[in-house]
């Protein structure tokens, strides 16, 4: 776990770089400042996890400790590449304070979400939760006296409602282009614990899972998984988790 917490501070130092480097004063003012201290405020609500040891999900992708931070930066800086380019290829004239605001703040209060799971090792649903994170930072944001557009670029970023504005697309485009490829390698990786459970029956998948994503990077499994196959990577994993 302390590995992931230097990476987090690491990380969120990056993301407050980011807010402050949108010039639209009061966007930066309220990215900021959610970024600073990511709470819910319109409704009485307690996290069960930090902000910083939070997954982006329990399963689906980044689902480490630090993973919300890592794909929100993942998320921003795509977002800014897809700015220069459909602007530099196709002349579309974009709002980058508005993308780089809504990709930092799209899926904040996600660790609201989510609490340790005893049984796993890793991250589950809360069963007494009843907002989703997309709504709560439309609502949050609309207690906080933010601007229409970035109200709007949020509620749009996930694709569950048409698509009103060029910079909520890129945010969505840049949020699945993220997840989407972590989520694949995640893939990959759960498989092979699958294959240490059938070799060794006491070794549960889910927990190996869960553990070994907190020992290193993603991208180290799939350096060995690409350079030296399923095999190689099985046997890293044990070696990682002493289970060899």
């Amino acid at each position: 776990m302390d590995w992931f917490m230097e990476r987090a501070k690491s990380v969120y130092a990056q993301l407050l770089a980011k807010a402050e480097s949108i010039e639209d004063e009061n966007l930066r003012k309220i990215t900021l400042e959610l970024l600073k201290n990511p709470v819910i405020t319109f409704v009485k609500v307690e996290p069960k996890i930090t902000f910083f040891e939070s997954p982006a999900a329990p399963r689906k992708h980044h689902a480490y400790p630090g993973g919300l931070l890592d794909h929100t930066l993942g998320v921003t800086l795509i977002a800014e590449k897809l700015v220069d380019v459909y602007g530099s290829v196709y002349g579309a004239s974009i709002d980058r304070d508005v993308v780089i605001a809504a990709a930092l703040l799209h899926d904040l209060f996600k660790y609201y979400q989510y609490e340790l799971d005893p049984l796993t090792g890793g991250y589950r649903p809360r069963s007494d939760w009843y907002l989703g994170h997309d709504f709560a930072m439309v609502a949050e944001l609309s207690t906080r006296g933010a601007p229409d557009k970035l109200i709007r670029a949020i509620a749009e970023a996930h694709g569950t409602v048409p698509f009103s504005m060029l910079e909520s697309q890129i945010v969505h485009r840049a949020d699945s282009t993220d997840s989407e490829m972590i989520s694949q390698i995640q893939d990959i990786i759960w498989r092979v614990c699958l294959d240490i459970e059938l070799e060794k029956p006491d070794a549960k998948a889910v927990k190996v899972f869960n553990e070994a994503l907190r020992r290193r990077s993603i991208f180290d499994y799939a350096k060995i998984y690409y350079t030296g196959g399923r095999d190689a990577l099985r046997e890293y994993i044990k070696k990682t988790l002493g289970l060899d």
